[in-house]
């Protein structure tokens, strides 16, 4: 069984978050604009991660490092613009966090590490292909043992519907 550090978003000195994945999807932007929403109705924070994967193992001459450097920057890059939009648009100023690995053990490293996020804040792909292979991960095999609640947007909704359900 996994250990589940407490969370101590509610208590003096502390404040909720919201942890958001940004990454190159569409559904990125959806879950991002009920995060930022959602934290400025309610008073909360918000955390956005971004995962640079690791390139195939290319360390030949420093190409690995060259490789990931670029990755990370291109990371950071989406992770700037869209924190960007969430000040312009809710007035949050978002925790901005961005790692290199496997995007479901870095999201878990950052909850584990951080036990002021009390939810993480994904959104559904809108076609008939499914949810998404993240969305499936946790909020199937792994629901049971997910440190925090997750929030899943559904990928029909409109921008109008998502704001209004934030609040």
């Amino acid at each position: 069984m996994v250990e589940v550090k407490r969370r101590r978003s509610f208590e003096p000195g502390h404040r909720l978050k919201f942890m958001v994945l940004v990454d190159e999807t569409p559904e990125c932007d959806r879950a991002v604009h009920f995060a930022v929403r959602r934290a400025a109705r309610t008073g909360a924070r918000v955390v956005m991660l971004a995962v640079a994967e690791p390139p195939e193992t290319l360390d030949w001459l420093g190409v690995g490092d060259a490789m990931r450097a670029e990755a990370e920057a291109e990371t950071a890059a989406r992770l700037d613009a869209l924190a960007a939009e969430a000040r312009q648009a809710a007035g949050v100023d978002p925790e901005r966090v961005v790692r290199t690995g496997e995007r479901a053990d870095e999201i878990l490293r950052l909850i584990d590490e951080d036990e002021d996020i009390g939810f993480l804040v994904l959104a559904a792909a809108p076609g008939t292909d499914g949810p998404g292979p993240l969305v499936s991960t946790i909020a199937g095999r792994a629901a049971g043992h997910f440190p925090v609640p997750v929030v899943i947007v559904p990928g029909a909704l409109s921008e109008a519907e998502i704001t209004a359900l934030a609040g």
